[in-house]
C-alpha cells in the first residue's frame, strides 16, 4: 500500500455521492515502521537470544522460576510445570513443553523420569502428562537465591519473575544456545562442564585459557577454524568410524546435530548415487551408537570411510554464531569473552551473597548481645510498674543504656519490641555460657565472611573448585579433539561409471556405449586426453565430448600427479624438426587446448607413451628415404632424457622425416623411491615432510605394522590408509631381516623369546599365544638385539646381578608361529632393550642415482617452461 500516494484521502474529504460524517480516515504512514521495529526487538530479546546473565532465554528462566515455585523434592509431571510456567510466559504450552525437553536433554539442570526421547536416534519425547522432572543437585545449588535476585511484574501483573536468575556457573556456554529473531540469529555450542571450570579458575588466577565446544554425541572434531566461536569461524566434526572385519564398518559416535536416522538416509543416499558402495547397513542402537554398514568383497575400508566423509553426514560443518543479550541489547562476543564476563558476573554474585549473609550475622550477633544483656542485668524487672506501653519502650532503653557500649549500631525501637517478646520460659531457663558460645560462633562467622570479602577472587577460585568435585564426575570430555586431514573427492568415490571413446571423431564419454571401453570412472573425475596434431585437453567426464579427430590417449587425470610421466616423440609443425621429450601434467586449466610443442600448425605425434611409474622405454626410429641419408635407423633410449617442464620443447630427435617408431625394449621406472612419512596428528601417511619419516619406497616395498597385544601385519604404503589403531612398530618392512619378541605366555606364567621372519604379506598374524593373559613385552627389528633383565630381590638374599643376552645367541631363527625359548625361570621385575650389536648384514642400502628424475619434480623443469602465469593453474570446479 503506498500510504504517500497523491490520491489518498484526507481525514475530513468524503467523496462524491458518499456521506459518511462520523467515519474518520486515518493515515498508516510510518506505522508499520514502529510496529516492525517493536516486533524484531522483541523476538530478539524476549525470545530467541539468551542473556548473558544467566545464560537463559525467557522461556528457559520461567520454567526453572516454575520448577522451584514446585520444587519439594519430588519429582513434577511436566504437563504440571508447563501449566505452571503460564503464569509467567504469555505463550502457548507446546512451546513450553518444546522448550522444557530442550533443557531436559542436556542432563544439567533438569533430573528426568520417563521416556524424554534420545539425541542419537531423534527420537521424540513422550507427552508431557506421561513424563516428570525435578531440579537436579546442580541447579540448586548455582541458580536459585531469592535474596538477590531481581524481580519484576509477569506479562499479566499478577506475579513476579526474575530479570535474571542469579546463576553462578558459565551455563550458557555449558549448554550452549540457538534461535533465530528477525535479522539476526546466534549459535553457541555446547562447552565441556570440567573444562569451563578450569578455565574460569584460569581467567581468575589471571592467566590464559582456550575453550572449545564438547558434544553429548561425541565424535571427532577439528577445531582449527572455531574462531573463539565469532562470526566465520568454522568447525568440522566427524563420526567415529571403525574397522570391525575386512568387510564391515562400525559407526559407534555421530557428529553433533545429527541423528543416526539422517546420517544412515546420506549414506544410502550417496550409495544410490555411486559415490559409496554399501551392501546393506545395520542401526544397533539403543543407549550407545551402533551402526554396522556391511562392504561388498574387494571394497577398501579405508576408501570408504574417506568416502564416507566425503559424501555423507559422517562429517559436517558447523557454523558459530555467538550472540547474546547483554545491557538490553544483543552484542556479537567471542566465547572466550563470554566466560570472562560470566566469571566476573558470578564474582559480583558471589560478594552479594557474602554481604547479605554478612548483615543477616551481624544482626543476630546484635539482638543476641541485646537479649544476653537484657536477661543478664534482669532489665526485663525495669518494666514491672510501668503502665503505659511508652514507659516500657523507655524503661527497657533506660536500662539498657549502660551496657551498649560494644554495640556495633544503635538501639532500635524494633530492637526493644523484640526483647519485650521473649518468653518468661526461656529468660527462666537461659544460660549465660551457651549465651556467650552462641555470640562467639556469630563472631567467627563474621570475622570469616570478612575475611572472604576481602580475598574475594580466592573465594570465587575455591567456589569453583568444590562445584567440580561435587558435581564433575562423569562430566569428562566426550568429543576426541583432531586436525582433519583435507579429503579429495576424486580420490576416494567409488568408480560409478565407464569411460569410452571414439578416437577418430574425436569423442569421449560415458554414453558411448557402442565405442571403445578406457576405463572405470567416476562422474565428478577429469580426463586427460592428447590427439596426433599435438593437442592435449583436460575435461570434465560427460555423457559425450568432443575432443578433436584422432585422440592416441585417453585416461582419468590426477591433479598433482609428479609420477606419471608422458614420453613422446613429436614432429613440430609441417615440416619442422622432430623432437623428443619427456614431461609430467601436474597442473592445468580445464577445458583448455595445450600443444605438446609450440602449437605450429602440421604439428604430429610419432610415438607417445603414458608411464604411471615414470618408466622409461627404448625405441626404435625409422627415417623416410629422403635425399642421401645413410643411417635410417637409430634408437632413443627415454632413460637419457631430462624430465622437463611441459611446455619445454624437448631434444632434436631428428631434422629428417620420422617414418615410424617402434617399441624396442619395456622400460623400468627411473624415478627415485618416494619418501613417505607418516603423520601422528592426522593418522595417515603423506609425502610432504610431515611428521616421522618411515623410509624411501618403491613399487613393491611395504610397510610392517605391530600392535600392542601382538598383531603383526604388512601394507602397500597408500596414502588413504587410515592408522587409528596404537600401533608399537610401524616401519619399512625389510623382508631379509629377522623380529625378535619377547613375550608373557599367560598359561605358563613365563616369558619367552622368539625371532622369525614374516612369512605371510598378505596376512595378519598373532606373534604371541591366543591366551588371554599372554602380552607382547618388547619387540625388536634389529639383526641382533641385546636384552637387559632386572630380576626381583628375593627376601634375605642378595640382589641378583643383571643378565645381559645376546639374543641372536639365545635363540635361532623359527617359523612365526613357534612358541619360541622360555627366557628364565626367576622372578623379573624389568627387561630392557640394550644398543645392538652391529653386523655385517645391517649395511645401508645404496639406491642408485637417477639422473631423469629427482623426488622433486620441479627441480628437472627448465626455467621458463612453466605455465602461462596470466593462467589460472587449479580448477574451476
Amino acid at each position: 500500500m503506498d500510504t504517500e500516494n497523491e490520491n489518498s484521502l484526507d481525514a475530513n474529504q468524503q467523496p462524491e455521492g458518499e456521506q459518511h460524517p462520523k467515519e474518520v480516515i486515518t493515515k498508516i504512514t510510518g506505522m508499520y515502521k514502529d510496529w516492525f521495529l517493536d516486533y524484531a526487538s522483541y523476538v530478539i530479546l524476549e525470545r530467541a537470544v539468551p542473556a548473558l546473565e544467566d545464560g537463559f532465554k525467557p522461556v528457559h528462566r520461567r520454567i526453572m522460576q516454575s520448577m522451584k515455585d514446585l520444587d519439594d523434592g519430588r519429582y513434577n509431571k511436566v504437563a504440571n510445570i508447563v501449566g505452571h510456567t503460564m503464569q509467567y510466559h504469555p505463550h502457548g504450552d507446546a512451546s513450553i513443553g518444546d522448550a522444557m525437553v530442550q533443557l531436559g536433554q542436556k542432563e544439567l539442570l533438569i533430573d528426568t523420569q520417563g521416556n524424554w526421547g534420545n539425541i542419537l536416534t531423534g527420537d521424540r519425547a513422550a507427552a508431557s502428562r506421561y513424563i516428570e522432572a525435578r531440579i537436579s543437585k546442580f541447579a540448586l545449588d548455582v541458580v536459585y537465591n531469592p535474596k538477590i535476585t531481581e524481580w519484576q511484574a509477569s506479562y499479566d501483573g499478577r506475579r513476579k519473575e526474575p530479570i535474571n536468575l542469579p546463576v553462578m556457573f558459565p551455563l550458557l556456554l555449558a549448554q550452549g544456545a540457538e534461535g533465530i529473531a528477525v535479522g539476526l540469529s546466534t549459535r553457541i555450542l555446547p562447552h565441556n562442564f570440567i573444562e569451563l571450570i578450569d578455565a574460569t579458575v584460569k581467567h581468575l588466577q589471571g592467566k590464559k585459557f582456550t575453550i572449545y565446544p564438547d558434544f553429548p554425541t561425541s565424535g571427532i572434531m577439528d577445531v582449527s577454524n572455531y574462531n573463539d566461536g565469532l562470526r566465520g569461524g568454522k568447525l568440522r566434526v566427524r563420526a567415529k568410524i571403525s574397522q570391525r572385519d575386512k568387510n564391515t564398518l562400525v559407526v559407534n559416535e555421530i557428529p553433533y546435530s545429527t541423528t543416526t536416522t539422517t546420517l544412515i538416509e546420506s549414506i544410502i543416499k550417496a550409495n544410490e548415487k555411486g559415490k559409496i558402495k554399501v551392501k546393506h547397513i545395520e542401526d544397533n542402537t539403543a543407549e550407545n551408537v551402533e551402526i554396522l554398514i556391511h562392504l561388498p568383497n574387494n571394497i577398501s575400508p579405508d576408501r570408504t570411510i574417506d568416502a564416507l566423509y566425503a559424501f555423507t553426514n559422517c562429517e559436517i560443518s558447523i557454523s558459530p554464531l555467538s550472540c547474546i543479550i547483554m545491557g538490553h541489547k544483543p552484542h556479537f562476543i567471542g566465547v572466550s569473552e563470554i566466560l570472562r564476563l560470566s566469571t566476573d558476573h558470578t564474582v559480583n554474585l558471589l560478594k552479594s551473597e557474602l554481604e547479605i549473609k554478612l548483615e543477616e550475622f551481624q544482626e543476630q550477633w546484635h539482638f543476641a548481645s541485646l537479649e544476653r544483656i537484657f536477661i543478664e542485668k534482669r532489665i526485663y524487672r525495669d518494666i514491672e510498674e510501668e503502665e503505659t506501653w511508652d514507659g516500657v519502650i523507655q524503661a527497657i532503653d533506660k536500662g539498657l543504656q549502660p551496657h551498649i557500649g560494644h554495640l556495633k549500631r544503635a538501639i532500635t525501637e524494633n530492637d526493644i519490641v523484640r526483647l519485650t517478646e521473649i518468653r518468661i520460659k526461656r529468660i527462666s531457663k537461659f544460660d549465660i555460657d551457651k549465651a556467650q558460645q552462641k555470640i562467639e560462633a556469630l563472631e567467627d562467622e563474621i570475622a570469616q565472611i570478612k575475611h572472604h570479602l576481602e580475598h574475594l577472587i580466592e573465594y570465587a577460585i575455591d567456589y569453583f573448585k568444590k562445584l567440580k568435585k561435587n558435581h564433575g564426575e562423569g562430566r569428562e570430555r566426550k568429543t576426541e579433539l583432531r586436525l582433519f586431514e583435507d579429503i579429495e573427492a576424486t580420490k576416494v568415490i567409488i568408480r560409478n561409471t565407464k569411460l569410452y571413446v571414439n578416437r577418430k571423431e574425436g569423442f569421449v564419454g560415458t554414453a558411448l556405449k557402442k565405442d571403445e571401453y578406457v576405463t572405470d570412472c567416476s562422474d565428478i573425475d577429469d580426463i586427460i586426453c592428447f590427439t596426433e596434431d599435438g593437442t592435449m585437453k583436460v575435461t570434465k567426464v560427460d555423457d559425450k565430448t568432443y575432443i578433436g579427430k584422432n585422440i592416441i590417449h585417453v585416461a582419468v587425470f590426477k591433479k598433482k600427479d609428479k609420477r606419471t610421466i608422458y614420453n613422446l616423440i613429436y614432429r613440430d609443425g609441417k615440416n619442422g624438426n622432430s623432437h623428443v621429450k619427456r614431461f609430467a601434467v601436474t597442473s592445468i586449466t580445464r577445458d583448455r587446448e595445450y600443444s605438446v610443442g609450440k602449437g605450429k600448425p602440421g604439428t604430429k605425434i610419432h610415438y607417445f607413451s603414458a608411464n604411471p611409474n615414470g618408466e622409461a622405454e627404448v625405441v626404435t626410429v625409422y627415417l623416410r628415404q629422403v635425399g642421401s641419408i645413410k643411417k635410417l635407423k637409430f634408437e632413443i633410449d627415454f632413460a637419457e632424457i631430462l624430465i622437463k617442464g611441459r611446455n619445454s620443447k624437448g631434444n632434436i630427435a631428428s631434422k629428417h622425416p620420422i617414418k615410424k617408431v617402434e617399441l624396442k625394449e619395456e622400460g623400468v621406472s627411473t624415478l627415485k623411491p618416494r619418501k613417505i612419512w607418516f603423520d601422528e596428528t592426522v593418522k595417515r601417511l603423506n609425502v610432504d615432510e610431515r611428521g616421522e619419516l618411515l623410509g624411501e619406497f618403491r613399487g613393491e616395498d611395504r610397510i610392517l605394522l605391530i600392535t600392542q597385544d601382538g598383531m603383526l601385519t604388512t601394507i602397500v604404503p597408500e596414502l588413504t590408509t587410515r592408522f587409528d589403531l596404537p600401533y608399537i612398530v610401524m616401519e619399512k618392512w625389510q623382508p631379509k631381516k629377522p623380529l625378535t619378541a619377547v613375550y608373557w605366555e599367560g598359561e605358563k606364567e613365563r616369558y619367552y623369546v622368539k625371532r622369525f621372519f614374516v612369512d605371510n604379506q598378505d596376512k595378519e598374524e598373532n606373534i604371541i599365544s591366543d591366551h588371554p593373559k599372554s602380552q607382547l613385552e618388547l619387540i625388536s627389528t634389529d639383526y641382533i638385539p641385546v636384552l637387559e633383565i632386572v630380576y626381583r630381590k628375593a627376601r634375605g638374599k642378595e640382589q641378583r646381578p643383571n643378565d645381559e643376552i645376546n639374543l641372536e645367541e639365545f635363540i635361532s631363527i623359527k617359523g612365526i608361529k613357534a612358541q619360541g625359548n622360555q627366557l628364565t625361570t626367576e622372578s623379573v621385575t624389568q627387561l630392557n632393550l640394550l644398543e645392538p650389536i652391529a653386523s655385517a648384514e645391517e649395511e645401508t642400502e645404496e639406491i642408485p642415482e637417477v639422473k631423469n628424475e629427482t623426488g622433486d619434480f620441479t627441480q628437472n623443469i627448465e626455467k621458463g617452461d612453466d605455465e602461462d602465469k596470466s593462467q589460472t593453474k587449479l580448477f574451476d570446479d
